[in-house]
């Protein structure tokens, strides 16, 4: 489908409102829509156009700009264009996607790690936090593991929701990799017992770090 314009795929996008779906989407936050798996099936159809994505990304609807991160090139952009546009992506999905499926793939990823770490918007810094986890799990070489563990015990407890969410994440990446460091990060966990009564589904593992800890440790043990 290359050379599809972009009001094309918005009037597709607009044929696939469902309201049921616009309804399970709001109450996580997020003011589309559109069914995610037949919006990936149409992001499979058009294939990679960066482009097209750059156009989508510059509506003001969500569910384009979550098409747009399903089509583009991560690697195609400039950091400047990124921290642009996470100060733009202010759904959780299309912040989640643009992190995830974007910025963890992009040459700037580590520059803009540090440079949103400790941003004053905590929906930004929530994306530093989220770029560091990825590095304790994949590339701890270099990071101060004790730091992030103090700047936790200090900070996550009165933290907005989304950087709550994204340092309780890293708090528990840590325990669960870092085996010098898990006896801390579970204390750290039970004493400010973040996220302790999250509703959790059956067979479903618990966001309160000191549980998140010990079952996926215990996962990997056996």
């Amino acid at each position: 489908m290359t050379g599809t314009t972009r009001d094309e795929v918005l009037a597709e996008l607009a044929a696939l409102e469902d309201p049921r779906a616009r309804e399970v989407n709001e109450r996580h936050g997020d003011d589309h829509g559109v069914n995610l798996g037949k919006l990936r099936a149409l992001a499979k159809r058009l294939k990679t156009q960066q482009e097209l994505a750059r156009e989508l990304w510059e509506t003001d609807d969500t569910a384009a700009k979550l098409l747009a991160l399903l089509i583009c090139r991560p690697k195609a952009f400039e950091g400047e264009d990124l921290d642009r546009m996470v100060r733009e992506a202010r759904t959780p999905k299309v912040h989640d996607w643009l992190v995830n499926y974007v910025v963890k793939k992009n040459p700037h990823a580590e520059e803009l790690r540090l440079a949103w770490f400790a941003d004053p918007d905590p929906v930004v810094a929530s994306a530093g936090w989220a770029l560091t986890t990825d590095r304790v799990a994949k590339k701890p070489e270099g990071l101060d593991l004790t730091r992030l563990l103090d700047i936790i015990e200090s900070g996550m407890k009165d933290a907005p929701d989304r950087l709550q969410w994204a340092m309780n994440h890293c708090l528990a990446q840590i325990g669960i990799e870092h085996a010098g460091y898990r006896a801390r990060a579970i204390d750290i966990g039970e004493r400010l017992e973040v996220l302790k009564d999250y509703p959790t589904p059956p067979n479903c593992t618990s966001p309160f770090a000191p549980a998140w800890i010990a079952e996926m440790v215990r996962r990997q043990e056996k």
